[in-house]
């Protein structure tokens, strides 16, 4: 264009340029805290995510660079409250094209695409990579402003080599008594998170019947899991003859099997061991599914861990991995009687408590490795004969003593179900444990 007569110069501006944002760049990443449950000072529920609104880009803001989100740790959903995600908030069209077609709402975190609405690709059909929405011609009187990246901050770093290990004795329920017990040994804060970074904690199965809240029980270990994983370290459980029961009891209900004195039901039998209506009400299909997928049998440290003081093991296989399988494939079959009979044999007990039982252990040890077992199960008011026994069971209201683990079998075995259901003690230790 020709300057006219007369007129003032021409003041030539910095050239801007007008960069559409699709809506799936809009999605800000959400945040949440948990909250103290009322009553409980220890346990604690996920609230909901707030939906929130992205704000608009003026046409006239110079563009940026774009730092990606920084990548969150997938944990694992805790029951009973979902976390719904976030609607994403309308884009503004820019004039003079077509707007994209709305994104898809954003996905939770843990999804694999944390802070993002839509993966890098698999963008909405019709979206156009932004460098290409408007052209760009560089005509040398441009003004060019270098932003660099925000730098990513330094990893936390980690100790190297495994934490300490935990074992947790049979809980049957008793939620409160088990948050003070992780409390005392510095596994959780005041709040009932995890606060031990890469400590390793194993619970030995038995969560639910007899005491007041099973259900509870499994919900916390499932969310201590997903908090110790993000931590560096990590929170486990072995099945118990009790999972088993609760699994059974739901499956087959009063379907009759050959218990081998009779007939019986899962369900009979799981009332007649302490069932509770309040445990089954909850119960749901994601506890289920936990449940299913424990392993039977495990190794730390030299530490063979076991729920049951029984040789039953040996029934299912020469390996850890073959045991494990089996149960795993036993209980997916969905059959009865085979449930049944797995339930049966894992509840049997007192292998190692008699003048044959270092023999016992041996036996499991040289077939499964390590040098020590730990398990849970028979109570050890039970194997001192504290119960039924000439000391009595408490007549004064006191319950038995349980000052700690039971080392017993020429110190070949440690006993963990300190008797919590019989006003014991629930038992959480730290390993090796030198007798």
């Amino acid at each position: 264009m020709t300057q006219g007569a007369g007129q003032e110069p021409v003041v030539r501006t910095a050239t801007l340029r007008d960069f559409r944002v699709p809506p799936y760049a809009r999605v800000p990443v959400q945040g949440h805290s948990a909250s103290p449950v009322a009553g409980n000072p220890y346990a604690t529920e996920i609230p909901p995510v707030e939906g929130s609104s992205a704000t608009p880009v003026a046409a006239a803001t110079p563009a940026t660079p774009a730092t990606s989100a920084q990548a969150v740790p997938a944990q694992t959903t805790v029951p009973p409250t979902t976390v719904p995600p976030a609607a994403p908030a309308p884009a503004a069209p820019s004039q003079g094209t077509a707007s994209p077609p709305d994104a898809p709402q954003a996905e939770p975190a843990g999804s694999g695409h944390p802070g993002n609405a839509v993966p890098a690709d698999e963008f909405p059909d019709g979206y156009t990579p932004t460098a290409r929405d408007l052209p760009v011609i560089n005509r040398g009187d441009t003004l060019q402003v270098r932003v660099e990246p925000a730098a990513e901050p330094a990893p936390a770093p980690r100790p190297d080599g495994p934490g300490p290990l935990y074992v947790v004795g049979d809980v049957h329920g008793y939620l409160d008594e088990l948050l003070v017990a992780l409390h005392e040994q510095g596994l959780i804060d005041s709040e009932g998170h995890w606060s031990a970074g890469n400590a390793r904690l194993w619970f030995l199965g038995d969560f639910t019947d007899r005491g007041p809240d099973g259900i509870g029980v499994i919900d916390l270990v499932m969310r201590l899991s997903a908090e110790a994983a993000a931590a560096g370290g990590y929170c486990k459980a072995l099945m118990g003859n009790h999972e088993l029961l609760l699994i059974g009891a739901k499956r087959f209900g009063d379907t009759p099997v050959n218990s081998g004195a009779g007939t019986a039901t899962f369900q009979a039998a799981w009332l007649l061991n302490g069932g509770q209506k309040h445990d089954m009400d909850r119960l749901q299909d994601v506890h289920l599914q936990w449940m299913s997928r424990l392993d039977a049998v495990a190794q730390e440290d030299g530490h063979l861990l076991l729920h049951s003081d029984t040789t039953a093991y040996l029934e299912y296989g020469d390996t850890i991995e073959d045991v494990n399988d089996t149960v795993h494939e036993a209980l997916n079959r969905n059959d009865a009687d085979e449930c049944w009979d797995l339930f049966r044999k894992f509840t049997k007990r007192f292998a190692f408590r008699d003048e044959a039982g270092p023999q016992a252990v041996r036996e499991l040890l040289a077939t499964y490795g390590g040098t020590r077992i730990v398990h849970g199960h028979s109570p050890i008011p039970y194997l001192l004969g504290q119960v039924g026994g000439e000391n009595g069971d408490g007549e004064d209201g006191s319950g038995p003593v349980v000052e700690g683990p039971h080392v017993y079998a020429d110190g070949l075995a440690i006993a963990m179900d300190g008797g919590v259901t019989m006003a014991g003690k629930l038992l959480v230790q730290r390993l090796p444990l030198h007798d």
